[in-house]
């Protein structure tokens, strides 16, 4: 069986290469890959494009918003492309006023979908979702049933860094908290899923089938979170 366990960070993210379309979840420090998301800062991989729920927060936490601080951002998917509060200017906002990052806006359940659906293999959907606004605008429209659609299609991604509460060595994961977002779906939607795992890592059957909400197969690269791994101190 192939080797999933990697010893550090830096190694898990070592050959994410200029270009990568990575998937980040989020809604808060449970369900941040904070730790994998300081490594690819230290690793310095250039030109991505990353999809998310949001573009970072402001403040001192480690999220997707230092990759857009560090310029390493060329485009963001997500759902919210401006700050919570109108008072907070966010690098994203002024990066993109200023034509250095490119933003794509998608309704929050329609990007998710868009996520599930490759993971899925589905070919594409449709929803009534953004029907008669900007973001349906060149889109194939639909009526069904007497109500309009609108046609989307999956989001695919390279990579997706994702934070788990326990796994074992064959990628089998158990989540907690808001850990169980976008986590399972993005764990499924890219080529090579990277995972940081709160808890120690173990053999296949230790954890309860009933608490796998992801299935190894969709795993590739576990990374044990030390005692004193918070991302400040990536190891």
């Amino acid at each position: 069986m192939k080797n999933k366990v990697y010893e550090t960070f830096a190694e898990a993210v070592s050959d994410i290469p200029d270009g990568s379309t990575i998937m980040f979840p989020g809604f808060g420090p449970a369900g941040i890959p904070r730790n994998l998301i300081a490594a690819l800062v230290q690793q310095g991989a250039r030109n991505l494009t990353g999809i998310s729920n949001n573009h970072g927060r402001v403040g001192n936490q480690m999220d997707v918003g230092r990759l857009i601080e560090a310029g390493q951002m060329k485009k963001m998917v997500c759902a919210f492309t401006a700050a919570t509060h109108p008072s907070q200017v966010l690098a994203f906002e002024k990066m993109n006023e200023a034509g250095e990052i490119e933003a794509e806006l998608v309704p929050q359940g329609t990007l998710a979908e868009r996520i599930r659906a490759a993971g899925a293999g589905i070919g594409a959907f449709y929803t009534p979702t953004g029907v008669g606004t900007e973001l349906a605008q060149g889109k194939e429209h639909r009526a069904i049933n007497g109500r309009e659609y609108v046609l989307e299609y999956p989001l695919h991604a390279d990579y997706a860094f994702i934070r788990a509460y326990r796994a074992d060595t064959f990628g089998n994961l158990q989540y907690r908290l808001s850990q169980r977002n976008f986590n399972p779906i993005m764990a499924q939607a890219a080529t090579i899923t990277i995972v940081e795992v709160e808890n120690d890592i173990v053999a296949p059957g230790s954890i309860d089938p009933d608490c796998v909400h992801s299935p190894g197969i969709f795993v590739d690269r576990i990374v044990r979170i030390p005692p004193d791994g918070i991302w400040e101190t990536p190891v």
